[in-house]
């Protein structure tokens, strides 16, 4: 995922959970506040309480993968900061595109018709020896 579209600094993802609304989904809570930028960022998190830091990256991996995929379709403007559920890290990759969109959906942030170009064809943790 580009750097323009993450959350970077400790202040943003303060903001938004400060003044964000909050969905829940059993794998990933999303917590979404307006940014004033033609673009909207994310940032996850995953606590010590998933588990060992192997448990913790891949939880973040697989919520990296899912919202890159769904890019394209996500309503610009927003500062999304989406924390990793406990049953996350044993989800597949398209279980935890699922509850992004229906999240996403929830939210109001889905807009079906993609407004720009998403992640072009290649590999993916679904598929045998992707490496991220």
């Amino acid at each position: 995922m580009e750097r323009r579209y993450r959350l970077t600094r400790s202040r943003d993802y303060a903001r938004v959970q400060d003044g964000g609304n909050s969905w829940t989904h059993r794998l990933v809570v999303l917590t979404a506040a307006p940014n004033g930028l033609e673009i909207s960022r994310f940032g996850f998190i995953a606590s010590r309480r998933l588990g060992n830091a192997v448990k913790r990256n891949r939880a973040k991996r697989l919520l990296r993968e899912a919202v890159w995929e769904s890019m394209a379709s996500v309503s610009a403007g927003w500062d999304c900061v989406l924390v990793a559920r406990a049953p996350l890290p044993g989800a597949t990759l398209a279980e935890t595109k699922v509850g992004i969109v229906q999240l996403l959906k929830a939210a109001r942030l889905w807009s079906p018709s993609p407004r720009r170009a998403g992640r072009a064809a290649g590999g993916s943790l679904s598929q045998p020896g992707a490496r991220v």
